[in-house]
């Protein structure tokens, strides 16, 4: 990676997925029904690679897999959309990054992919609230995923239901990883032979902070 300059990437990522809630994923054990897919968002607050800047750009996945992929005993699917406000090197250094020819935790997290179905470039609008009580990711005609923070009746106002240092984050290892636990109110997809519908499953939002190519 000599030829691979110094990057940074630090944001907001969610899933909405198939399994019950909590999904076990997070918790680095089999899904709930043996199997899962669903749609995983990255959405860049402050980015560079080398001199060029990615603020604001947005990375949208589809995904399945089945058994446990924490355990090693099992690869993903997986298709990428690309914001389509990149220019043509923020997309060349998106690629690289998410690619896992970068290095950092993207690469650890690129061995687990065993099918890449493919990469677009799309129109990705996103949106978090501020207090963490909901977020959500669109492409028009093509992905919908959306979720409000889980409540309950023993909930305190004002809190929200989370998991400190969780054992299988797909952000990567960190002390100060937090998973905020959602519910999916919309999921729907349809890509890269990947093709759902459903409401009521887990989402969980966690923030990011990345740097390569050293840095695990």
């Amino acid at each position: 990676m000599a030829d691979v300059p110094q990057w940074h990437l630090s944001g907001d990522w969610f899933d909405v997925c198939k399994c019950n809630i909590p999904c076990p994923c997070y918790f680095a054990q089999a899904p709930t029904f043996g199997d899962c897919e669903g749609t995983l968002v990255w959405h860049i607050r402050e980015g560079r690679y080398g001199d060029v800047v990615l603020d604001g750009l947005n990375i949208l996945a589809l995904s399945a897999f089945t058994g446990n992929i924490w355990a090693g005993d099992t690869k993903a699917a997986i298709g990428i959309f690309f914001d389509e406000n990149a220019d043509e090197r923020q997309r060349e250094a998106l690629q690289e990054i998410f690619g896992g020819q970068a290095g950092g935790w993207p690469a650890g997290f690129a061995e687990l992919i065993g099918d890449m179905r493919g990469i677009e470039f799309a129109p990705i609008e996103f949106e978090v609230a501020d207090d963490l009580g909901s977020w959500s990711a669109r492409i028009p005609g093509r992905v919908e995923a959306r979720a409000e923070a889980l409540t309950g009746p023993t909930t305190l106002p004002g809190q929200l239901v989370q998991v400190h240092n969780p054992a299988g984050s797909e952000v990567g290892p960190s002390t100060s990883a937090v998973a905020t636990q959602g519910v999916a109110i919309a999921d729907r997809a349809d890509g890269f032979e990947f093709q759902w519908e459903r409401t009521g499953q887990s989402s969980k939002h966690m923030a990011f902070d990345w740097s390569g190519p050293d840095q695990p």
